[in-house]
């Protein structure tokens, strides 16, 4: 199942709100995402930067918000509903938050417990709806969300070049220090860096860069540093268990959606011994009635040929076109012919409908009146229950007569076949 790694861009600090909210079409248009496709969340399979129309397709989809965009806030989890959550998380940061709380969507950290403390983490609102929204215009439609940098132990320090600045400038790289009292983004240039890593640091410590932050991040920290591109970073942020798409911003699944996700996932690795045995199945049904089919096919035809043989055997003076056309009925014809010629009476006959009626009538009942037409009799049954209709037509099929009972009447006939209805 392919991954697709898109990393959004740190949003703009330098703009007003209310432009920033309202940013022009042909200028949103024109942004690029970097963005990493992995076959299994390990690998690199393909990255590059790329409008969103022009992405790479792939079955799941994870967006990485930069450090800058995420604050992070250490609380004791509200017992609450899921319901009625939000609102509890909202009273417990009202303070803590530099805006208003309505502007802010929180994100719980994954495997939280109520009573228990976790990590909360904020985002703003209305520019992560609408940084999900143009990816959705381009048929892009997110699974997780989830931070570049999270609380972590042991600690992780990532040294990359700020955006917008030039490598070599002295304020061009930052520090990103993501460790278990939260994470923190900061210039190199001035102390606050200094002041902010442990002197010396935990040995545990994580130390990357990118390649162009490399050699200024080895100055200032003084070791070697593991040079990580932006790509192996996005595939370390894809790998967590974070997801800030959570109540408002929780991904609807419903309609085509959840159609497309059950699609997704049983198309999965996971699922492959699921398709193979289906595929196998439906093979095996379709070989078993072809071959089903082709016996009875066959049995007919063996019946047919056989029926044939006796009519002509039986039969000489017929025409062998009329046996090739419908052996049956020519049997049919032929016996009832002969029947007829001996003076004996055939099952459509009014005699013989009428000794089967009389076999099972009841004695104390008295014959009204009686109807005939080839192939039926009718009897006036005025008075009958249902009780009574049952008991009669019970007695009369085992013989291979059908009782039809409406409107006061009954009717006996031959049933389809020689058998009971």
């Amino acid at each position: 199942m392919s991954t697709l790694v898109i990393s959004i861009p740190a949003r703009g600090r330098l703009r007003a709100r209310g432009s920033d909210a309202a940013a022009p079409e042909a200028e949103r248009t024109a942004v690029d995402y970097s963005y990493v496709t992995t076959p299994d969340g390990l690998d690199v399979q393909n990255h590059g930067r790329s409008a969103a129309a022009l992405l790479p397709r792939a079955s799941n989809i994870v967006a990485v918000v930069a450090d800058c965009d995420v604050s992070w806030h250490r609380i004791v989890l509200p017992k609450a509903p899921a319901a009625r959550l939000r609102a509890a998380l909202t009273g417990v940061l009202e303070d803590a938050l530099l805006e208003d709380a309505e502007a802010v969507h929180l994100a719980i950290a994954p495997g939280a417990v109520a009573g228990q403390p976790t990590w909360v983490a904020a985002v703003d609102r209305t520019w992560l709806r609408r940084e999900l929204a143009w990816l959705q215009r381009a048929n892009l439609f997110v699974d997780r969300v989830v931070p570049m940098s999270w609380p972590d132990d042991p600690p992780i320090g990532h040294f990359s070049v700020a955006d917008g600045s030039e490598p070599g400038t002295p304020n061009a790289v930052s520090l990103t220090w993501a460790h278990t009292d939260g994470v923190a983004n900061v210039r190199l240039h001035g102390g606050l860096g200094r002041a902010l890593v442990p002197n010396p640091p935990p040995p545990t410590t994580r130390w990357s860069a990118s390649p162009a932050a490399a050699a200024a991040a080895e100055q200032w920290l003084g070791a070697p540093v593991n040079v990580m591109p932006v790509e192996q970073r996005l595939l370390q942020a894809a790998r967590s268990l974070w997801n800030l798409r959570q109540f408002d911003l929780a991904p609807r699944t419903r309609g085509a959606r959840a159609l497309r996700d059950s699609m997704r996932r049983f198309m999965s690795p996971a699922w492959r011994p699921v398709r193979i045995g289906l595929v196998s199945l439906i093979v095996a049904q379709i070989v078993g009635l072809n071959l089903w089919a082709w016996q009875q096919r066959s049995a007919i035809e063996t019946r047919r040929e056989s029926l044939k043989t006796l009519v002509k055997a039986s039969f000489p003076r017929v025409a062998d076109q009329d046996i090739q056309r419908d052996p049956a009925a020519v049997m049919q014809r032929e016996t009832q012919s002969l029947r007829s010629f001996a003076g004996k009476p055939g099952d459509s006959d009014f005699e013989t409908l009428l000794q089967a009626a009389a076999s099972a009538w009841p004695p104390e009942r008295p014959v009204e009146n009686l109807r005939f037409e080839p192939g039926k009799l009718s009897l006036a049954a005025t008075g009958w229950n249902d009780a009574q209709i049952e008991q009669f037509r019970s007695a009369l099929r085992p013989g291979g007569w059908r009782v039809d009972a409406g409107e006061g009447r009954i009717t006996v006939s031959r049933a389809r076949g020689g058998l009971s209805s």
